[in-house]
């Protein structure tokens, strides 16, 4: 399907472009990876392509297949006749990554029955039944969807009375996200109550949060440093989202975009595909919906992190605080600048915007170097620190989200053993990658055979020149939570 057109240049091993007939699409992948793409991803990338006024298009080399759109896209519109999707956002709102630091080093966590006492603390602080009341039933949940971060109790922000060490509410992506608020009024009260209930906790799949210890890339040594990094360090890597609010507006934008698009006579091949004009009722009514929920993503991701602060804390002592390195999303729309080309309407479904240094967009704390891009590998496997280079320029400073599946939750429980699993997290061995489930059977179809091999994700986007790696991380720790 589709007419592939060759790039010149050393880049273009990595850079694909197929002309579809809904338009063109550009591919950020190896030759091998570009080999083995499922012929569903171009088929999916067609009904996309079809979409009227859309500008550019492009999958990641950790694409694959997902309810309407691909995991691994980036869409772009301009903002005047411009389109939003829900599909190409993603059921997940602001699903994302967070990264804090610790003072220790892989030493300090080298004994086994440490990191499980660890993980056992965890456990403690951290709500893991998705509705579990857990420890912040004292928060306002209508605080924290219209302000984000700004609408924590101070005692959540532990680092706020002193600004110049400060991280909760600088060191993010976005620590709050403006809407009209008017929309809040239809969203039903078991919703509320359901989604107050799940605030701070992971929820399943392949959310998680994990313990890792990094490796400096030498030649990203300043900018590791710039970051606070050290090799050996030990971090925290947090995966998770918009838990049942951004389901509830997700599922709520199923039947509205369904309605308009009749009555506006859009569609195309596949009826799971929604989309309106960003000027239409409904169009509008989801993007303040979705503001709504990436707000309570990065509020999620934040109280995780809180969660597990105190786990520290009590293992190594009060003294031990975890600066936030930095938060971003993967599943999001948003309005972007980009140099000539006016405002874009700009979506990511399961991308990671990577800006290089310099760029205006960077947070303030990362304008010399470019901010982290924080790229999770699959459970027992490398995660990577990266940062954009200019070259991103050319895919709208989106690089990947992760590995990627490769094989479906019920083939991997067909396929993959579980001596296969418990091979691949070390268990016996000094170098044990502990796990919070008792049963690895329970969370098979995460084991790293579901997912492609992570380095050759990272070697795609490097390779096309998007990105640079800045550390590599090596798990000591898993925790996963459940639905």
């Amino acid at each position: 399907m589709g007419t592939l057109h060759p790039l010149s240049g050393e880049q273009a091993r990595y850079e694909h472009e197929v002309e579809l007939p809904g338009g063109r699409l550009r591919v950020y992948a190896s030759e091998q990876q570009f080999a083995t793409l499922d012929y569903k991803v171009l088929e999916m990338a067609d009904n996309n392509l079809h979409i009227p006024n859309i500008r550019y298009m492009s999958y990641t080399p950790d694409v694959h297949v997902g309810v309407g759109t691909c995991i691994g896209t980036t869409a772009v519109w301009s903002e005047k006749g411009g389109y939003v999707s829900p599909s190409i956002v993603g059921s997940d709102i602001g699903c994302g990554m967070r990264v804090h630091l610790t003072p220790l080093h892989k030493r300090d966590l080298q004994d086994v029955e440490l990191r499980r006492k660890l993980v056992r603390k965890i456990e403690r602080h951290l709500p893991m039944e998705a509705h579990a009341r857990g420890a912040f039933s004292d928060i306002r949940l209508e605080h924290i969807v219209r302000k984000g971060l700004h609408g924590l109790p101070g005692k959540y922000l532990p680092d706020s009375y002193t600004p110049r060490k400060s991280t909760a509410l600088s060191h993010v992506e976005s620590s709050r996200f403006a809407f009209d608020e008017s929309v809040l009024d239809d969203i039903p009260d078991a919703t509320w109550h359901r989604s107050h209930r799940q605030l701070g906790t992971l929820g399943g799949g392949n959310h998680f949060a994990e313990i890792q210890t990094i490796e400096i890339d030498e030649a990203q040594r300043a900018t590791a440093e710039a970051w606070g990094l050290f090799d050996g360090q030990v971090i925290v890597m947090i995966h998770s989202g918009s838990r049942a609010w951004g389901g509830a507006v997700s599922q709520s934008a199923t039947a509205g975009f369904g309605r308009a698009m009749r009555e506006l006579g859009l569609g195309t091949a596949d009826p799971r595909l929604l989309f309106a004009p960003l000027d239409h009722p409904e169009g509008q009514r989801y993007l303040h919906l979705m503001y709504s929920a990436l707000n309570y993503a990065v509020v999620n991701r934040h109280l995780i992190a809180y969660a597990i602060r105190e786990a520290f804390r009590d293992v190594f002592g009060t003294k031990c605080e975890l600066p936030t390195l930095y938060d971003l999303m993967h599943n999001y729309a948003w309005s972007e600048q980009h140099d000539g080309l006016g405002e874009l309407f700009v979506h990511r479904k399961g991308t990671t915007r990577a800006l290089p240094a310099g760029h205006p967009d960077n947070p303030k704390p990362y304008r010399s170097t470019g901010h982290p891009a924080l790229i999770p590998g699959s459970m027992g496997t490398a995660s990577y620190l990266m940062v954009g280079l200019p070259g991103g320029a050319d895919n709208y400073y989106s690089i990947c989200h992760g590995a990627g599946r490769v094989r479906s939750r019920s083939a991997t429980k067909r396929l993959v053993t579980v001596e296969e699993f418990a091979g691949a997290m070390k268990i016996g061995t000094p170098e044990e990658i502990v796990v919070n489930h008792h049963s690895l059977e329970s969370i098979l179809d995460e084991s790293p055979q579901a997912y492609k091999n992570v380095d050759e994700i990272i070697d795609s986007v490097t390779g096309a020149g998007l990105a640079a790696v800045v550390a590599k991380c090596k798990p000591l720790a898993a925790i996963k939570g459940s639905k």
